[in-house]
């Protein structure tokens, strides 16, 4: 059994394909995935999907790339939204300095924000970070100093030092299919590393299709490439893979009440 701890594809626009997607996962030993929001205001969108499926569970937050359209956004308002039953995670928020699509200072204030709301719900924080491992470290190191709470970094794409200091401060890290490509050596050398009880994949869905599928549209099903290539790195078994990531996402995203 497979976990997709993230998965951005859009059902509501994969409509017309939605049951063969779920299928598809089905058979590819997906037994269940978390679809991100991304703009706290389409959360009742997000929320319908997951409400609509039982193996399909959804976050509430807002991505760094919208963090200045999103200030209006409170704690509050995150907490409230996260006692959906279907919601089991707060964000995805954090920092992108690779594509600045919004300042760096609203990026800030949005994570902050989300770190709050995670503190104060218990739900684990789903965290964005690309290019700013520098600021991250301090931000989570800083926060963490004025109360604990979980997180995963999704997607890994950092270095050395900030996958150790989320390690240190008690998150998870989930790799996608970026592991399985040529350039990816430093990913693979972090996920070598990990402890296997801190260890996530994912899709990152509708983007970094593994190999043999890079190019297509991601998809849960696929997330069994990039598993298998985690094994290889770890020099264990897919199916020990499989057991471990997915005891771990019941153990971070424990909402979803799976065992």
């Amino acid at each position: 059994m497979l976990i997709d701890s993230h998965c951005h594809l859009d059902f509501e626009a994969l409509a017309a394909d939605r049951a063969g997607v779920l299928e598809r996962a089905r058979l590819a030993g997906i037994s269940g995935m978390v679809t991100i929001c991304t703009w706290v205001d389409k959360f009742d969108t997000i929320a319908a999907i997951a409400q609509a499926h039982d193996n399909v569970w959804c976050s509430v937050g807002t991505h760094p790339h919208n963090a200045d359209q999103e200030l209006h956004i409170e704690v509050e308002d995150l907490v409230r939204l996260s006692a959906h039953p279907k919601c089991v995670a707060i964000g995805e928020a954090g920092l992108d300095y690779f594509y600045d699509n919004a300042p760096r200072e609203a990026q800030a204030t949005g994570l902050r924000r989300h770190i709050a709301a995670a503190r104060q719900t218990g739900l684990p924080l789903v965290i964005h970070s690309r290019a700013a491992d520098d600021d991250m470290a301090a931000i989570l190191t800083e926060e963490s100093g004025q109360g604990a709470f979980p997180f995963v970094l999704h997607c890994f794409t950092g270095g050395m030092s900030l996958a150790r200091t989320a390690l240190a401060l008690g998150g998870y890290i989930s790799f996608s299919g970026i592991i399985t490509f040529k350039n990816a050596e430093e990913i693979r050398e972090v996920a070598a590393l990990v402890p296997a009880d801190r260890i996530l994949v994912e899709t990152d869905a509708p983007y970094l299709a593994p190999i043999p599928h890079r190019g297509a549209s991601n998809e849960p099903s696929f997330v069994r490439f990039t598993a298998q290539k985690l094994a290889e790195v770890r020099g264990v078994t897919l199916e020990e893979v499989a057991a471990q990531t997915t005891a771990n996402f019941a153990r971070l995203f424990a909402k979803t009440n799976l065992r």
